[in-house]
């Protein structure tokens, strides 16, 4: 387990992109016992670690790992200043945001807490790489879908897709720019094309939801409320280039 936990902060880290010849600090997210913050330490960066239980901290005091530890529920929000991480990585933790645990738990809202805020954390131009395990289709397209309301481009890298064992779902967003989608491990046709449907940059499943209905007030939704509007025979405003468009608030 650990040596898997290893491989897949290897994996993590190398497709965060990151500079070779200069520290980054990085924000861990569901960090445990501190696994993947010990490969983060021996490549030359500094980090903090998240995690819900106290008893998995416990546990990376123990082993003195070098980063920093926060007791905190992510599905309540990343508590840091904006554009404070230069990327972020998470292993096997960022699907457990889709569980109700609680009554007052509302996964939607849940994950989008967490990525709207993890979105205002890092600096522009990062990226923030979350390995997963999503139980099925529906699982994934709600995490993608509320990191997408958050702001957030990229899309999911599948590598090794045709295995049963080492197959592993790493879902890549990037701050401010869209950039090209890292190559996927065992990537021969079916894993490169793969890799590209999974990515989330175009403007039509950009603004849908798990349900595939658009998000209220995008400009998908407006569109629609006007079609249906026009079908009931009432007067409509003409579409244009600026329908559903948001409009800056006033000083």
């Amino acid at each position: 387990m650990i040596e898997i936990q290893t491989q897949m902060s290897e994996r993590a880290v190398e497709l965060l992109g990151l500079p070779d010849d200069w520290p980054c600090f990085l924000l861990d997210v569901g960090c445990g016992s501190g696994l993947s913050g010990d490969y983060i330490s021996e490549e030359g960066h500094h980090w903090v670690g998240m995690d819900i239980s106290s008893a998995m901290l416990d546990v990376a005091v123990e082993r003195e790992v070098e980063g920093d530890l926060l007791l905190a529920d992510v599905g309540q929000g990343i508590p840091f200043r904006p554009g404070m991480f230069d990327g972020c990585v998470s292993i096997s933790a960022v699907q457990w945001l889709c569980n109700a645990d609680k009554k007052t738990h509302s996964p939607p809202k849940r994950l989008y807490r967490f990525f709207s805020t993890l979105y205002s954390a890092l600096a522009r131009g990062s990226r923030a790489v979350l390995q997963l395990y999503p139980e099925n289709s529906d699982q994934l397209e709600l995490i993608t879908a509320q990191a997408m309301k958050a702001g957030f481009t990229g899309g999911v890298v599948v590598d090794y897709p045709n295995s049963a064992k080492a197959k592993k779902f790493f879902l890549c967003l990037f701050v401010g720019t869209a950039g090209a989608l890292p190559k996927a491990l065992g990537a021969a046709g079916t894993a490169a094309e793969e890799s590209q449907q999974a990515k989330f940059t175009n403007e039509r499943t950009r603004f849908r939801n798990a349900k595939g209905k658009s998000v209220k007030k995008s400009r998908d939704w407006v569109l629609e409320k006007k079609e249906r509007r026009r079908r009931q025979g009432k007067d409509v405003r003409a579409d244009t280039r600026y329908t559903g468009r948001r409009r800056r608030p006033r000083f």
